[in-house]
């Protein structure tokens, strides 16, 4: 076969085995490991009962009242036996603002967090609940004195208030662990829209680390990046990802860090006074962050929603919270845009179906030249196989005549692969974009789709998805000669189906209005070449 008409065809596979890998990895490889590290680290942290009290038990053994002060019979409630229930002698105090309610236990941690929004229900119901009983929490103080910080997981904090209205203005909050000869002070100033800020200090010098806890535990899957992220004061970002932490590192000068999962992320910024900081792997090699206290420390703090509008309201700098990995470059200005459509639009569904036009419209001079290409070399075929049958024993000559022809009919075998290959990084930039966009969440589209950021609950969009693929498929010139590679490009719109019945109902929505659009401009072409050749004969 010839060199060139060769390397066009392995490019056009590998580009294609480039989209399935990467999502059949995810799936296959990627799911399961990271079930398995979760509940392995679970199993171990309810072994240990280091600084973290099996609450499951002390939750069934007792009566207790919910956030309205009603009567609930924990050991009758299934609150109770979820893995995100924190007992209520636990808490000494219950802080409220508009988006959220902040439960602190006796160690003067946030125990958990609980989103208000109506949006922001679980698949029971329920509101979203961001942390588990047993993982390291929020504002968890350790101390450099051995003797100090065995004393400081005994005594409880003494709170100013037991309850904390801060829905409507901004509150204070105080909390005190008298530890001996060392008094533990908490200062909080908490804000309606849920940050705060935060004042601690110590007497007689003691030192302390104080961490912002592991990362929420709501939507940790295999589609997208969840671990730890720090912004250096040279505005470079460092990610790392759960399960990827072997060894202890201290981190010098940084303007926020952020421990999350898909949606939700816990953050302690000072874009004033930078942060030092020590990083160190549990059990499960997962990213644990201590900030460098010294003998007092003042940040501000946020947990919730990786909201882009609310994270940039507190800071600008703070929209880099929101990780969409190695496309980064491309998807922040993209998700800006998609922003600003919306904010015309005022629906998502219709806002992406928008977006995926103009992103097609911007890339149709690289589609255009890779369909003209591939027709080209359709209408060359009969020619090209003739000059493989006539110079099989000489492959420099198949490969000279060979180039003979492309120059004389403007073809060019490279000339289908290479647009292709220029428009992944957008397109997996799109897939993030469209990934870890929490706006999506409980936002409807049309009829049946109720959540974009949920998979389809009828599999009607990805069985669109695959039909449009599969007749994109069957209008786009093909000039392979080998059979198993025909079938294998059979199969794919049967793979991609498959892998896209659990995708974000937003995400199938992209592809298959993309896959739309591709289906008119490649008939436009076809329609085009006919027409030429009808004069010509």
């Amino acid at each position: 076969m010839n060199q060139n008409n060769g390397m066009q065809k392995r490019m056009l596979i590998m580009t294609l085995v480039v989209f399935v890998f990467f999502i059949a990895y995810e799936f296959l490889v990627l799911k399961p490991q990271q079930e398995a590290k979760a509940e392995k680290a679970k199993q171990e942290q309810a072994q240990k009962q280091n600084a973290a009290p099996d609450v499951n038990t002390a939750a069934t053994q007792m009566v207790a009242t919910d956030v309205n002060g009603n009567p609930v019979d924990m050991s009758k409630s299934v609150e109770a036996l979820s893995s995100k229930a924190i007992a209520n002698n636990q808490i000494v105090s219950v802080i409220k603002t508009a988006k959220s309610i902040i439960e602190i236990d006796t160690l003067g941690r946030v125990a958990q967090v609980t989103l208000l929004e109506e949006k922001y229900k679980d698949e029971n119901g329920n509101q979203i609940k961001l942390f588990e009983s047993n993982q390291l929490r929020p504002l968890e103080v350790r101390f450099a004195d051995t003797n100090i910080n065995t004393e400081a997981f005994k005594v409880s904090v003494v709170a100013s208030s037991s309850n904390v209205d801060a829905s409507t203005s901004a509150q204070e909050l105080v909390l005190t662990q008298n530890l001996g000869d060392t008094v533990l002070t908490k200062k909080f100033t908490i804000y309606p829209d849920g940050h705060y800020d935060l004042s601690v200090s110590t007497t007689n010098d003691k030192q302390f680390f104080i961490t912002n806890g592991f990362r929420p535990n709501v939507l940790a899957d295999m589609y997208a990046v969840h671990g730890f992220i720090a912004k250096l004061n040279d505005s470079t970002l460092k990610t790392i990802e759960d399960g990827d932490l072997d060894k202890n590192e201290t981190i010098v000068g940084t303007k926020f860090i952020s421990n999350f999962d898909r949606y939700y992320a816990t953050v302690i910024y000072n874009f004033e006074k930078s942060l030092t900081l020590s990083l160190m792997p549990d059990s499960s090699s997962n990213p644990q962050a201590f900030v460098h206290g010294s003998n007092n420390i003042s940040f501000s703090g946020y947990i919730g929603p990786k909201n882009h509008r609310d994270l940039e309201s507190l800071n600008p700098e703070l929209i880099d919270v929101i990780d969409y990995g190695w496309f980064t470059f491309i998807a922040k200005p993209m998700f800006i845009l998609l922003q600003f459509i919306q904010g015309y639009v005022g629906n998502w569904g219709w806002t992406i179906v928008i977006l995926t036009i103009l992103i097609k419209l911007v890339l149709y001079p690289l589609s255009y030249k890779g369909m003209v290409s591939m027709q080209k070399l359709k209408d060359l075929a009969p020619k090209m196989k003739e000059i493989q049958t006539k110079y099989k024993d000489d492959k420099q000559k198949q490969s000279m005549h060979m180039m003979e022809l492309y120059k004389k009919h403007g073809a060019n075998p490279m000339g289908g692969c290479l647009p292709l290959l220029l428009q992944i990084p957008v397109f997996f930039a799109i897939y993030r974009v469209l990934l870890n966009a929490i706006e999506l969440k409980g936002a409807e589209w049309i009829f049946w789709i109720h959540d974009l950021a949920e998979m389809d609950p009828y599999f009607v969009l990805p069985i669109l998805m695959g039909v449009t693929m599969y007749l994109q498929q069957k209008i786009t010139p093909n000039t392979m000669q080998d059979e198993m590679q025909k079938k294998i490009f059979q199969f794919l719109p049967v793979i991609f189906t498959f892998f896209f019945l659990w995708f974000p109902a937003g995400l199938t929505l992209y592809w298959f209005i993309n896959n739309l659009f591709t289906i008119g401009q490649q008939y436009y072409i076809n329609s085009v070449f006919e027409r030429k050749r009808a004069e010509k004969a």
